[in-house]
């Protein structure tokens, strides 16, 4: 709950003038009561219908001043839970893109998304009722206390000898509530994982007529989220049972022995009617009080989970230079010996080694699941290496900061996407780039004629992951976008799975004529895009099992010829 008090303290001068009106507002109701016994026992014995009359419009005033002040307090805290969760969001969001992708896979996109809309909701919702409700159930609790003690303090004992029942019943379920909630969350994490699989497998889910079996999957994460959420609100609305139960007691208590003290001469009447109206404020404010402590609660174990990933430190920070010592500058791009593994037991790459020079090109081919990607991810720096080193000009890659290191790259990566925009603004993507730029890199993506073909040409709006272009248009996007900034290091991974053979050839021909400054990474499953290139790295299982030129591998490696062989036929010989 720091985190969400540190956001409304950036808002605390309007904070402060919705709890000064809300206050003002409060203490007028509790003036009502006072009034109303002034009228019965002091006012009306004289009957003048005058004294009546004013007093009575003195209530109505207090009542409307009441009213408005109110209404601009509840603005207020509207205002400042709005504006505080914006804060919020914006740090949640900051902190989800530049998570490393070891955290990312650790929190899972599902959760990731569940904490920046449902968690971020809970806490506008308790933020806003903290300032509203949590201002004026405390000071008509006890403000309504206080001025009881000296009109009767018999009737107070009464009414306060209650209070720490339902105190007590508040904080032991409050207590039990905080983890339920969470384990709510958690709930809604896995049906929002469902449903995003649903959303990015819709195709698949139609092709294959599976809307039954996708159906049931829903529902079953539907019904678990539905029974977690049954069984934390079922706890929390225990207390509003105990709550009216001990509320009708002291009702029934302070009318009985407010009668017998009125009979007894002991109390006048107004005073007894104005108690009851205090018991009334009073028994609402602690109703007022058990909401907030349920929506304390689900805030709680929603505050937790958002200051759970926006607490995380920052992770693959430039090293210093002194505790990576370079290398020779002969080598581009080098690995040196380089293991890694995503759960810390089996290695996705292992002691892997290479070495390019500025300008040459390494093609990366094996099985799926052999690695490629690995490799290309830890060339970028989403991981650091398990032992070994990636180099570059020489320097450990971990020396980088994270922007100079990617502005290095240009990447068209497998699962790259698209987002809803114009052509040029996709391949743009908020860089410094110039239209010729653009056009160089459309060009040399082959994509140049398709683009200008389409109604606006590099104008033409795409929508969200180009879901109006064709599989080897939405490539040719993101190839383009790769190229258009002159990168130093150029990956292409398996983005030319979707093109025909001729496109793909006029694509790598561009590339090799075109890109003589850069080193380029070509991961693909297809012999043909990469048996051009200067040197071809063939993985195996995380192994690198060969490593030469197209015409070398053929004679010495005996997994790489079997490819050929059944890609290219007789083409190898």
């Amino acid at each position: 709950m720091k985190y969400i008090i540190k956001h409304m303290l950036m808002h605390k001068k309007v904070a402060l003038w919705g709890i000064t009106l809300k206050t003002i507002a409060t203490l007028a109701e509790l003036a009502l009561p006072l009034i109303l016994e002034h009228i019965i026992d002091n006012v009306a014995p004289t009957g003048s219908l005058t004294m009546m009359i004013l007093w009575g419009i003195a209530m109505i005033l207090i009542s409307v001043a009441a009213f408005l002040l109110h209404i601009n307090a509840n603005r207020l805290a509207s205002l400042v839970a709005r504006k505080s969760t914006l804060g919020i969001r914006h740090d949640l969001f900051n902190t989800t893109i530049r998570l490393s992708a070891a955290d990312a896979d650790r929190f899972t996109v599902p959760s990731l998304e569940s904490r920046i809309t449902s968690d971020t909701y809970n806490i506008h919702q308790f933020t806003g009722m903290i300032l509203r409700m949590g201002i004026r159930a405390p000071i008509l609790l006890f403000g309504g206390i206080f001025v009881t003690v000296f009109m009767d303090p018999v009737l107070t004992l009464v009414m306060v000898v209650l209070l720490p029942i339902i105190a007590c019943s508040v904080f032991f379920i409050s207590k039990k509530g905080v983890p339920l909630f969470t384990a709510t969350q958690k709930k809604l994490d896995k049906m929002i994982g469902v449903l995003r699989e649903n959303a990015v497998g819709i195709r698949v889910i139609k092709a294959l007529t599976k809307y039954d079996y996708e159906k049931r999957r829903f529902d079953d994460a539907n019904k678990e989220h539905v029974k977690s959420e049954k069984i934390a609100s079922m706890t929390m609305a225990s207390v509003n049972p105990i709550m009216n139960a001990v509320l009708n007691i002291g009702t029934t208590l302070v009318i009985f022995f407010g009668a017998y003290r009125v009979m007894g001469k002991q109390m006048e009447p107004g005073a007894i009617i104005s108690f009851i109206q205090f018991f009334t404020m009073i028994s609402t404010s602690m109703m007022a009080v058990t909401r907030i402590f349920v929506m304390y609660s689900k805030a709680s174990a929603s505050a937790n989970r958002v200051a759970e990933v926006i607490e995380t430190p920052e992770s693959l920070l430039a090293e210093k230079i002194e505790d990576y010592p370079c290398r020779s500058r002969e080598y581009h791009v080098e690995f040196k010996d380089v293991s890694f593994s995503y759960n810390g037991k089996i290695n996705n790459i292992d002691n892997v080694s290479f070495a390019l020079k500025r300008g040459e090109k390494l093609g990366i081919i094996g099985a799926t699941g052999s690695g490629k990607s690995t490799l290309i991810y830890l060339l970028m720096r989403f991981y650091d290496v398990d032992s070994g080193g990636i180099y570059i000009d020489g320097r450990d890659i971990r020396t980088y900061d994270k922007e100079t290191l990617h502005k290095m790259f240009g990447v068209a990566l497998q699962n790259d996407f698209i987002r809803n925009g114009s052509i040029e603004d996709n391949i743009r993507f908020d860089r410094e780039l110039s239209r010729e730029q653009i056009e160089k890199g459309s060009r040399l993506a082959q994509a140049r004629d398709f683009i200008e073909d389409k109604e606006g040409g590099f104008d033409f709006v795409l929508n969200s992951k180009g879901t109006n272009l064709s599989g080897g248009q939405r490539q040719r996007i993101l190839v383009s976008r790769a190229l258009s900034g002159d990168p130093d290091i150029l990956i292409l991974d398996d983005s030319s799975s979707a093109l025909d053979y001729k496109t793909d050839a006029a694509l790598r021909k561009a590339i090799f004529s075109e890109m003589n400054s850069s080193t380029v990474f070509i991961v693909a499953q297809r012999v043909s895009s990469v048996m051009q290139c200067d040197r071809i790295l063939v993985l195996d299982e995380g192994m690198p099992i060969a490593y030469g030129t197209h015409d070398e591998l053929i004679e010495t490696c005996e997994i790489y010829k079997e490819i050929s062989m059944s890609q290219m036929g007789g083409e190898v010989e």
